[in-house]
Parts: structure tokens; C-alpha cells; sequence
């Protein structure tokens, strides 16, 4: 692609962040991660043995020379218990990048706004580059960036639906109103639903279910691969407008008149 992703002063030149959980086994969650050509791999500290060095360890087998990890903070309900897994991530793991999340509803998994914009105040605080998963809601995501947060992380829908982008005009005015990276997370189900993101003028993409839960979850990371960069490509490009009636494309000068 033309230029790369920017986050706090560091450049990627994949705008893919994938995910690390639910593959068939390590042996698939290697390959597609490789395939789909991401820098950064996100973990869910809450689900690791920190301790163990076997090859079973998510840990032991990533390579930290290749790739930047992101702990994340799943699983945490409460903003307390997002900074002590993030504190726990920087301990273990000696990175001060974490995905923040705060979950305020099991059944959905969406975040809790006042969890959240807490969780971030105080990582922030602590020097960590925060990047948050949040609601694809204009006023949250500039309530993060003036808290100091890298990136905002709209979902695009519910975590784990393949429903893609349900509201991409919230989408547009987020990407309106914050100066930040603005990255999908979350309701990405096929390559389109990425390449919409990236059309959109998005980041980038982050996903995790869509790869790990296909059929062939290495053809779906190079799939998602291929679509955020023709996504990224068709923005930088600049479409042609929508009209209700049709444009020839050839001009009717010329014309041949029996």
C-alpha cells in the first residue's frame, strides 16, 4: 500500500490486526497469521499461562521480533479490572500498548461507555498507549481521543456476528471528528465487510472470529489481507459519485446516424 498505519509514532505497513483465539489449533493460528500479513497480534492476558514456556503458550510460539503484540483486557467488566490486566500485561509481557476493553453487557458484549472512557483516563495516566474498544458512537470516540488514547476502535457490530458494518455513516462522522487512527473492531465477516471499512477511509481493521471460525481460516487471512488493501487502495483512489440515472461512458460525439 502507499503509506502505512500510524499508531503513537509507529509505522506499520499492514493496516490488519488479527486476533489469536478460537483456530482449529496453533499449527492453523500460525499459518493464517503469517498469511494474512499483520505486524500486530492481539492476546487476551486473561486467557494465557503467563508462566508456561511449552508450545501450547500463545506466547511461546508468536515471534516477537516479527510481530507487535497487543494484550487486550477481554473478558474485563469492570474499569478496575481492565487496569489491573493491563498492569499485569506490561509486567508479563514488557509492552505498554494494551487493547482496552470494558464489557457492560454479556449477552451483546458491548462496551460500558463509563467503564471504558474510566479504564482509559487511568492507563493513560500510567503511560500506557491505550487503544479501545468502544461503540461506534462520534461523542465516545472524542471523549477517548481527548483523554489521550492512540487509536479508537469502533465496532463495526456485534463481536463474533459476521454482520459486518451496520452504521457506516457513524462511521463517517467518527472518521469526521477524531484526528487519531480509526480501526474497525469487531462484526467483520467476510472480506467485503473489510473492504467496506477501508472505503469508508478507516485505518485499519482489526478482527479475530472472521479468520479463526471460516472453513479455511488461512484463505480467509489472506481473503481479509487482499480486501484491506484494495479497500485502502479504492479510498486513496476517490470513487466516482452516485447518480440515479446512468452517465455514458463513451461520449456521443461522433455518432454514426443511419
Amino acid at each position: 500500500m502507499s503509506d502505512g498505519l500510524t499508531i503513537a509514532g509507529k509505522t506499520f505497513q499492514s493496516r490488519f490486526l488479527i486476533g489469536t483465539s478460537r483456530y482449529p489449533n496453533m499449527q492453523v493460528m500460525l499459518d493464517a497469521i503469517d498469511k494474512s500479513g499483520a505486524e500486530i497480534v492481539t492476546v487476551g492476558i486473561r486467557r494465557l499461562h503467563l508462566n508456561d514456556a511449552s508450545g501450547e503458550n500463545v506466547l511461546g510460539l508468536i515471534d516477537r521480533e516479527r510481530y507487535t503484540l497487543l494484550p487486550n483486557t477481554a473478558g474485563c467488566f469492570t474499569a478496575r479490572d481492565a487496569v489491573l490486566t493491563a498492569n499485569l500485561a506490561r509486567e508479563a509481557l514488557g509492552t505498554d500498548w494494551v487493547k482496552l476493553e470494558v464489557i457492560g453487557d454479556e449477552r451483546t458484549l458491548f462496551p460500558d461507555v463509563m467503564g471504558l472512557l474510566e479504564g482509559a483516563e487511568a492507563l493513560v495516566r500510567d503511560g500506557f498507549t491505550v487503544l479501545p474498544y468502544c461503540n461506534d458512537d462520534p461523542v465516545t470516540c472524542k471523549k477517548l481521543e481527548d483523554i489521550g488514547c492512540a487509536a479508537v476502535m469502533p465496532l463495526g457490530a456485534p463481536i463474533g456476528s459476521g454482520m459486518g458494518i451496520r452504521n457506516p455513516q457513524n462511521i463517517q462522522i467518527i472518521l469526521d471528528t477524531v484526528q487519531v487512527p480509526v480501526i474497525i473492531d469487531a462484526g467483520v465477516g467476510t472480506a467485503s465487510d473489510a473492504a467496506v471499512a477501508m472505503e469508508l477511509g478507516c485505518d485499519g481493521v482489526l478482527l479475530n472470529t472472521a479468520v479463526a471460525g471460516a472453513r479455511h481460516p488461512v484463505k480467509m487471512a489472506e481473503a481479509m489481507r487482499k480486501a484491506i488493501e484494495a479497500g485502502r487502495l479504492a479510498y486513496e483512489a476517490g470513487r466516482i459519485p452516485k447518480k440515479l440515472y446512468a452517465t455514458a461512458s463513451t461520449s456521443m460525439e461522433g455518432r454514426v446516424h443511419a
